[in-house]
């Protein structure tokens, strides 16, 4: 298994605050997609990042080669929904995790 850092990347810097009902809809589909991959095991933390006046989004995953990260992000409704939305994909050789909470 390998683990990869995917980075959406927004269709504008200002996004979220100034989104659409269309593109919060889209975001809807995205937030449940990547509950689902949590649940599943292959996401190991999905989530926002605010930055300066907008956001981007993150996920660490867990998954056989980039080629099957690339398959996640693909799948992603956000990326289907053609808004302008589009993931970065980083390997991370390693890394270091704390233990599951009990």
């Amino acid at each position: 298994m390998a683990y990869f850092f995917l980075r959406l990347q927004p269709p504008r810097p200002t996004f979220p605050h100034d989104g659409t009902g269309e593109e919060m809809a889209a975001m809807k589909r995205h937030v449940e997609y990547w509950h689902r991959h949590a649940l599943a095991g292959s996401a190991i933390i999905v989530g926002p990042v605010f930055e300066g006046e907008g956001a981007w989004g993150m996920a660490i995953v867990e998954v056989e080669d980039q080629a099957a990260a690339q398959v996640l992000a693909d799948g992603d409704p956000i990326i289907a929904s053609s808004f302008g939305f589009r993931f970065d994909i980083l390997p991370m050789p390693s890394i270091i995790s704390r233990p599951p909470a009990v």
